[in-house]
């Protein structure tokens, strides 16, 4: 894989960057932290070279010196909000980071519940927190929220929250998702801090869109394709470019509500910190680009994957049209088209070929490798093996599984677990390989290019299983497919 960020270079300047901004307040940062503190494969994918745990690796190296508050939002509590990209709860999710950050040597030192106003689901959880020993606080809603300052700024507004006990000099907030209350957490934080006689410091850590590239290049294009279901837009901060005549990039939400937060800020402190909404954020991301080349290249891919997801997402009834029409026009402004991605003409191609669907991947050497539906596979399954071979130097017509043993494991979907479908699955076909590595050389070969696949990008002609799409995804490999159903059953 080509690299075009650097990460060490990234963590040692956002390191100091924050321990430089907790020395411009009385040693005390409330630091909100938007987006995944760990498994950020979004910001892998269009900065190359970004490794996944980045942000985990920064808290690690400022551990000494920070602790964590988780924030949920008693009305997601209520509604059983699911993480999407996990398939759990808000609730069961605050505990998983919670032991998540712990196993990284990180200190959670408590959990606040906000806009709290007696629900019966956000009382048990609380319950249950306490009984593990777990500090719990409450934030409750405030009328007028967040146009009416005098109110919110007083004992009736923020006051009225419970003041969260924090020991060290970092605070770190973050939440199982968006709309949880971070920003309102941090600011009432600092009213309570202010009636302490503390001057505690707000900042706000966002990968994206990053502020010091242009405002229609490709990783902040990326980045507006990614959040296309919340509306969200990327803009030039007009407070930066008035207060420094300074083009700088941000998005809409942080930019509409700056003047309700400058003005937070000179009730709270006399006088507001800040000139504009780039000047709250501390990304470093944009001075540790490498290789701007490879990022915008990178980032246009993202912005077609995301355009495949958003059509599929419409198929299936679970997004807008207005979702997938925002995207192309991103895909517009980028100059690219869905021809772009060179497995969708080569997926599409062998599936004409063939008359059934089919799956391309292209490797890191630009070598495109194809797979077509057979008796014993699946399209996306016949592909893994094809690449598998072609990784190996093997002959592409020798059989590395022999067909004796996908017959039973066929006799048993069909005959024993009552499948309609015989045709072995991308994680059905690996168990099988992985079987036969126990006699054959050249099966245990195949077998060893699997960490090949990382980064690869494969294309199906038509939507694929749930178990597919998670198999390609654990194996790192970048996937689309055709908004178009395999058969013309309803149900799916």
């Amino acid at each position: 894989m080509k690299i075009g960020f650097d990460n060490e270079k990234y963590l040692k300047m956002q390191s100091e960057h924050i321990r430089h901004r907790i020395d411009q307040f009385d040693n005390k940062l409330y630091l909100e932290f938007g987006g995944k503190l760990f498994d950020d494969y979004h910001a892998s994918r269009v900065l190359p070279g970004f490794a996944p745990d980045s942000k985990l690796l920064l808290l690690k190296q400022l551990s000494d010196q920070a602790e964590i508050v988780i924030a949920i939002s008693a009305k997601d509590i209520d509604k059983n909000k699911i993480r999407g990209d996990l398939g759990i709860t808000y609730d069961s999710d605050v505990l998983r980071l919670m032991d998540s950050y712990k196993d990284q040597g990180l200190y959670v030192s408590s959990v606040v519940i906000t806009q709290f106003s007696g629900q019966d689901g956000a009382v048990l959880f609380k319950n249950h927190l306490e009984n593990l020993g777990i500090p719990v606080y409450l934030h409750y809603n405030i009328n007028g929220y967040p146009s009416n300052i005098p109110l919110i700024v007083s004992d009736e507004g923020y006051g009225k929250n419970e003041y969260i006990k924090t020991t060290r000099p970092l605070v770190i907030v973050t939440a199982p998702g968006p709309g949880s209350g971070k920003m309102a957490t941090c600011l009432s934080q600092l009213y309570h801090e202010h009636k302490r006689g503390i001057h505690a410091g707000y900042a706000k850590f966002e990968t994206f869109p990053i502020w010091n590239l242009p405002l229609k290049h490709p990783v902040n294009l990326a980045y507006e394709a990614a959040t296309a279901d919340l509306n969200d837009v990327n803009m030039i901060d007009p407070f930066h470019l008035e207060a420094y005549g300074e083009t700088t990039v941000n998005y809409n939400r942080d930019v509409e509500i700056f003047p309700v937060l400058n003005t937070m800020f000179e009730k709270i402190y006399g006088k507001s910190p800040y000139k504009s909404p780039t000047d709250m954020g501390v990304n470093m991301a944009g001075n540790c680009i490498c290789d701007d080349a490879v990022c915008r290249e990178a980032s246009c891919q993202e912005i077609i994957r995301r355009y495949y997801a958003s059509l599929n997402s419409l198929l299936k009834g679970t997004s807008t049209e207005e979702e997938a029409q925002k995207i192309e026009l991103l895909m517009n402004q980028a100059g690219i088209n869905i021809q772009d991605r060179k497995v969708v003409g080569a997926a599409l191609q062998r599936a004409k070929e063939t008359g059934g669907p089919a799956a391309a991947m292209e490797l890191d050497n630009g070598r495109i490798i194809t797979g077509k539906t057979t008796n014993l596979l699946g399209a996306s399954a016949a592909l893994l093996l094809n690449v598998l071979k072609e990784l190996a130097g093997l002959d592409h017509e020798l059989h590395i599984i022999s067909p004796e043993s996908i017959e039973p494991i066929q006799k048993l979907k069909v005959d024993y677990l009552k499948s309609k479908n015989p045709r072995l699955h991308t994680d059905e076909v690996l168990i099988a390989l992985s079987t036969s590595a126990a006699l054959s050389t050249d099966a245990r070969l195949a077998l060893r290019q699997l960490p090949k696949l990382n980064g690869c990008q494969a294309h199906t002609s038509v939507m694929l299983s749930d178990v597919d799409i998670k198999i390609f995804k654990k194996l790192g490999v970048q996937l689309t497919c055709e908004a178009i159903y395999e058969t013309d059953q309803i149900y799916h």
